[in-house]
């Protein structure tokens, strides 16, 4: 007998990828699992409507890219996880952790090199009758410029909690320091060193076990973002990336998260670890699309397949018992974190059952990606973004981009 699986995407705005993963979801076939059965997959999208506390829901596991910012679908997310075992990629209880400042708090207790940070009060006051009288008895006056000066300009400015380069500020001086600070409005802020002459920014995208870490270019627009550029980091610093990426994602029970790195003279700096809808636009990610694609569906199957357990609460003491052993050195640390993060995934298990049971997959994947279905989806989503007088050079670009990955893939696969 087959066992069944649903998988619900609770989405905003996004087209492109829920299309591409329900096409290859779709295509997956049966899947045997650990337990030698076979097992089936669908997928569906979560609509938002009343629920009973009661209410069963059908989902088995919840693709989330809504609840961070959308209080009634975070709701449901707790309420399913609660009380049906609904598995979730990204834990709902730790969303107030899910911003710069806990991802901050906890790396810099793992040792690792966050760059010197410190959060200031608000520029303006919050809506709530008792802050005049909190303000005026505890509120204590500080001198922001001397603040600046001690961690040195340039520097940034940014919210506490992040999301989509959202009141982000370079900082080159006095006088913009005070103009930021006087925009940020109700915004709580960091104010962060800058890395000044770093060789590489990296953004490391994690899904489950599986991370890729690409050369991430802030500067550019969107579409050239991510360069296509491989072996940029030394082997030794690219497994810090990895690693740190899966620490802070292992650590606070996130599954599908992307992180942000500088790089000098081989240390590697976190700036920011915590992206609760991390961007796997066709548009944004294009060459990495289909490797996105791909974990997800692994990781998503696997979770389903293996029934595995969700753990949604932190469970800081085995890190900080790490963190804190004055015999081990960075590097040892690194290792000990990895291994945590291993256990947490199950990567050996994982990497076992992707060897055989999802041995197709890469196949599944490069079909679609170089069939008409995809080329569909990739016009729609560039006359959705882009206004017509662009969608031709789009085209090209986009095409472009991902008709290099079709040739590495097929290289790959000895199908060239």
């Amino acid at each position: 007998m087959t066992a069944k699986h649903l998988i619900g995407l609770l989405l905003g705005a996004e087209e492109d990828w829920p299309t591409a993963l329900e096409a290859l979801i779709s295509g997956l076939g049966p899947v045997r699992g650990p337990d030698g059965g076979l097992h089936e997959i669908t997928s569906e999208r979560v609509t938002i409507e009343p629920f009973n506390l009661r209410d069963k829901p059908r989902q088995d596991l919840c693709v989330d890219r809504l609840a961070y910012w959308y209080y009634h679908p975070r709701e449901w997310l707790k309420k399913a996880a609660l009380m049906d075992d609904v598995y979730l990629l990204n834990s709902p209880f730790t969303f107030q952790s899910m911003e710069k400042h806990s991802a901050y708090c906890a790396l810099m207790r793992m040792g690792m090199h966050v760059p010197e940070t410190v959060l200031v009060p608000y520029k303006h006051p919050v809506d709530n009758v008792r802050w005049a009288y909190t303000s005026s008895k505890y509120n204590q006056s500080f001198d922001l410029d001397a603040i600046a000066d001690e961690i040195g300009y340039p520097l940034f400015m940014k919210p506490f909690d992040g999301g989509g380069w959202r009141g982000v500020s370079s900082v080159k001086d006095r006088d913009a320091l005070h103009k930021a600070y006087d925009e940020s409005g109700e915004m709580l802020m960091h104010l962060q060193e800058s890395i000044k002459d770093f060789e590489v920014f990296a953004r490391a995208l994690t899904i489950g076990p599986e991370t890729m870490v690409m050369k991430f270019q802030p500067d550019e627009p969107m579409h050239n973002r991510y360069a296509v550029s491989h072996d940029f980091l030394a082997p030794e610093v690219g497994q810090e990336a990895i690693t740190i990426s899966q620490t802070v994602n292992a650590f606070f029970r996130w599954e599908f998260n992307s992180c942000e790195m500088l790089v000098k003279d081989g240390v590697v700096y976190p700036i920011d670890y915590a992206n609760a809808c991390p961007d796997v636009a066709v548009t944004s990610l294009h060459y990495y699309f289909p490797w996105a694609m791909k974990a997800l569906l692994r990781w998503s199957t696997w979770c389903v397949v293996s029934a595995r357990k969700p753990r949604f609460q932190v469970d800081s003491d085995p890190w900080f018992a790490i963190a804190d052993d004055g015999d081990l050195d960075y590097q040892a640390k690194l290792t000990a974190y990895q291994g945590l993060a291993d256990d947490y995934f199950e990567t050996e298990r994982y990497q076992e059952f992707c060897a055989t049971s999802l041995a197709h997959v890469d196949e599944l994947v490069l079909d679609w990606i170089d069939s008409p279905a995809f080329r569909t989806m990739l016009t729609s989503t560039i006359q959705q973004t882009y206004p017509p007088h662009e969608w031709d050079k789009f085209e090209g670009h986009f095409g472009g981009l991902i008709d290099l990955w079709i040739k590495d893939e097929r290289s790959v696969l000895g199908k060239a």
